[in-house]
């Protein structure tokens, strides 16, 4: 088995643990194998990979895709990063409700985030390389923003003034885009 699945709290997002083989001249991991992630519940078909640098104190998100959505399958490969998904599924007995998990480049862990939740991250090493699968491609049209500090969500970031670009600081809260949200529980 290429994927350990670790436990999480909202149903949906899965925390995977690969197997890292390692000794004293470095490690070698598999980050991705179609059958590896099958074993665990994971069939989607990954289309785009994208690679994002950020220094210490960045916060990226909340983000996510309308339209058909975009599931995710995310790594940190270089330094440390606290990543939060938001659950945006409006029939959900978790909606608004927020998990984080710390993916870094010691443990390999990575996060599926599955459509219906939104997604961001807060670096807390010097830098990190954040590398995301994708099961849809970019269309800037139908990416949205939920405020990464809306007080109703609540989440505890581990930075209280995080470096955001002018969309994530203008981000709206969840309650003005509540009614345009197209996700449902499968």
């Amino acid at each position: 088995m290429a994927f350990q699945q670790l436990e999480t709290r909202l149903e949906g997002p899965v925390l995977l643990a690969p197997d890292v083989h390692g000794d004293d001249r470095g490690f070698l991991v598999e980050t991705f194998t179609q059958d590896g992630l099958a074993e665990v519940g994971i069939a989607d078909e990954f289309v785009q990979d994208n690679h994002s640098r950020s220094g210490r104190s960045v916060l990226r998100g909340i983000h996510f895709k309308v339209g058909g959505g975009m599931a995710k399958l995310v790594r940190c490969a270089r330094g440390a990063i606290v990543d939060v998904v938001v659950d945006l599924r409006t029939d959900s007995p978790t909606f608004s409700e927020w998990e984080a998990f710390e993916l870094d480049d010691a443990g390999h862990h990575q996060l599926y985030i599955p459509i219906g939740f939104g997604h961001g991250f807060c670096v807390v090493s010097e830098v990190a390389d954040v590398l995301y699968r994708c099961t849809g491609y970019y269309e800037p049209e139908l990416e949205r923003a939920v405020a990464w500090d809306d007080p109703a969500v609540g989440i505890e970031w581990p930075e209280s003034s995080p470096i955001l670009s002018e969309r994530d600081r203008s981000a709206p809260r969840l309650a003005d885009i509540q009614a345009e949200l197209p996700f449902r529980c499968p």
